[in-house]
């Protein structure tokens, strides 16, 4: 399978959206060789900022940017987008109804060999906190550059987090994204993985294959976007299958798979429920893979978790 860096779906398309609309405005912390932006600098040196490593004044920055009418995409590890800019973000963008466009790079497990301190487990608990903010996550490199042009036509902020490095290809060019939108991407009969990010869907592709080989039908919806949430979709896929799963690559604890738990529950939803996910621990150094099965992140899991909930 073809694989693409989902970081060159923002940087191939925000490089097109600075020359299209002078109202954009890209911002660093000192990590624009990591995300990739730095050819921005040379070829729109006015819409391009790097603030150094003073990641809550990027945020500060972006928002007077927004209040002056610009569209700031502020970019850093998911680990300072979260945890270290929290309140300048809650309050300067989001409380004073700004429109600041938040990037968080290698969430979970993805920030790999930078270890426990740059992995940023918490992110979506902490962001789906804050009234009104928009929350995705891309898969591949075409819903990152769908999700990025949505959010430059968007007023509001956005958090939007991904990892870096290269990932399978699951869509094309002629795919559209919408915020509170999901795509199925395999149909199914007996359960349904609901999975956000390109770990947990492509895992969830291997999951489907073994269950196959057992007679079980998995179907698999890539989340995309954790709020708004498209409960409409989940709604109508549990009530169809006797089980649904959710997986993420973030805690568990007031994360992603919480959500959609509630929704379930609230609407009176009576299918098997299994989530996979962080369980309530720090990160630690290692591979991804080395990673993603220290915690149970993987097929494996998903399979054992859909055999325990089918019986």
């Amino acid at each position: 399978m073809e694989q693409k860096e989902i970081r060159a779906g923002y940087v191939d398309t925000i490089s097109v959206l600075v020359q299209e609309n002078k109202n954009i405005v890209v911002l660093e912390a000192d990590l624009a060789s990591c995300t990739n932006t730095g050819t921005i600098k040379n070829t729109s040196p006015n819409q391009y900022v790097n603030v150094g490593i003073a990641e809550a004044n990027m945020v500060g920055i972006a928002a007077g940017l927004s209040a002056v009418g610009k569209i700031p995409f502020a970019a850093s590890f998911g680990c300072f987008a979260s945890r270290r800019v929290y309140d300048q973000f809650f309050i300067s963008a989001n409380y004073a109804r700004l429109n600041v466009k938040l990037i968080g790079t290698d969430p979970g497990v993805t920030a790999a060999m930078n270890g426990g301190t740059h992995m940023p487990f918490e992110d979506i608990a902490m962001m789906q906190a804050i009234p009104g903010l928009t929350i995705v996550e891309p898969s591949d490199y075409f819903s990152c550059a769908g999700l990025i042009k949505e959010a430059a036509k968007y007023y509001g902020c956005v958090y939007i987090r991904f990892p870096r490095k290269p990932v399978p290809v699951i869509y094309n060019e002629k795919e559209v994204f919408k915020f509170g939108q999901s795509k199925v991407i395999k149909e199914g009969k007996d359960i349904y993985f609901i999975c956000l990010g390109s770990l947990l869907v492509n895992e969830a592709l291997k999951a489907r294959e073994t269950l196959a080989a057992e007679g079980i039908d998995a179907g698999i919806v890539d989340a995309l976007s954790v709020k708004p949430l498209d409960s409409r979709t989940i709604l109508d896929l549990a009530k169809k299958v006797k089980a649904v799963i959710t997986a993420e690559n973030a805690q568990l604890n007031g994360g992603f798979g919480s959500t959609v738990a509630s929704i379930l529950a609230e609407n009176g939803i009576l299918c098997k429920f299994g989530r996979i996910g962080i369980q309530d621990e720090f990160g630690e150094v290692g591979t991804q893979d080395y990673l993603a099965k220290r915690f149970g992140l993987t097929a494996e899991k998903l399979t054992e978790k859909a055999r325990g909930l089918l019986g």
